[in-house]
């Protein structure tokens, strides 16, 4: 474990410079830790890359999903395809290189490794926001909902999210607290967005419920939403929601104490909390499967015609 006076000495040390900061030895306990990570987040870089790798193409042949919604899903699957093509990789290399105490590759692989770690996460959180954003302007909409919510609109949101969050992550170069903070307002602003989408929706849908209800009397009412098929769509979005909350809250919240203060034991824990966001990246091909029926029958049919091939 580390001593008094490496712990007094990382008081000195900002967080980048920690990152290949000598001191690091085995007698901080660091270099079993970050070799179980490395092992870890290979296992998970695989799960990840074939998982999301499988629902990209299985999106890309589905034709039943609303285009703009389906764009939304691509958009979030492609970031967790690169976390497993790239930010995982190179976060692997940075932790072994402390382990070999090669400072060279760790200097050069360590901001590469946060930057696109942060970088990748932001367009996730962002994309997770619009797909509610998504669902309830489904709900308010109604017919008006596929003239109003366009691909083309689509587009320009999604491309604006992936410029946005790399440009903020660029800011990392010239001052790395704008990089930040920017990560600290724009995360929880996330999820309040989120969190207010949800709660309309639920209310929207009790009063749509009472409607039924006040009309169940007159025969061959039409309404513009099948709330059956609403509500599962609408689940399985919460559920992508919780599963990111539950991986990304506590990088966050480490990433707010790592400002002010800088220790091992933090510094340690930003790395789990790290693996943890990753691991999202692994899960949610697992979502799409198990809530998204249209995903789960288009990645039926990929499977068994690549079986097929492999077969004959």
């Amino acid at each position: 474990m580390a001593t008094a006076n490496d712990s007094e000495d990382t008081r000195q040390l900002t967080y980048e410079q920690l990152m290949c900061w000598t001191g690091l030895t085995p007698a901080t306990g660091i270099h079993e830790q970050f070799m179980f990570l490395s092992v870890l987040n290979v296992f998970l870089a695989i799960t990840a890359f074939l998982g999301n790798a499988l629902i990209l193409v299985a999106l890309r042949k589905d034709s039943s999903l609303h285009p703009p919604s389906k764009l939304l899903l691509q958009s979030l699957a492609t970031t967790d395809f690169c976390v497993s093509l790239i930010t995982e990789p190179l976060a692997v290399v940075y932790w072994m290189s402390v382990v070999n105490e090669d400072w060279i590759i760790c200097r050069s692989v360590s901001a590469a490794f946060r930057i696109t770690s942060v970088a990748l996460g932001g367009v996730s959180l962002v994309t997770i926001t619009l797909i509610s954003v998504d669902r309830l302007l489904a709900l308010l909409l109604g017919l008006r909902y596929r003239q109003v919510v366009t691909l083309k609109r689509t587009y320009i949101i999604v491309v604006n999210s992936w410029v946005g969050s790399t440009a903020i992550t660029t800011l990392y170069f010239w001052n790395s607290l704008i990089t930040w903070w920017s990560i600290i307002i724009v995360e929880p602003l996330c999820l309040l967005t989120s969190m207010v989408s949800y709660t309309k929706i639920f209310l929207s849908l009790r009063h749509h419920q009472a409607r039924l209800q006040d009309h169940a009397q007159t025969p061959n009412r039409a309404f513009p939403l099948n709330i059956v098929r609403y509500k599962e769509a609408v689940t399985s979005v919460i559920w992508l929601q919780v599963i990111m909350v539950a991986c990304y809250l506590p990088q966050g919240i480490i990433a707010v104490f790592s400002i002010s203060v800088v220790s091992i034991p933090t510094f340690l824990a930003s790395h789990y909390t790290a693996t943890l966001v990753f691991l999202n990246s692994s899960l949610n091909p697992m979502l799409y499967c198990w809530k998204i029926k249209e995903v789960r029958e288009a990645v039926k049919e990929t499977i068994n015609q690549v079986l097929c091939r492999s077969s004959c």
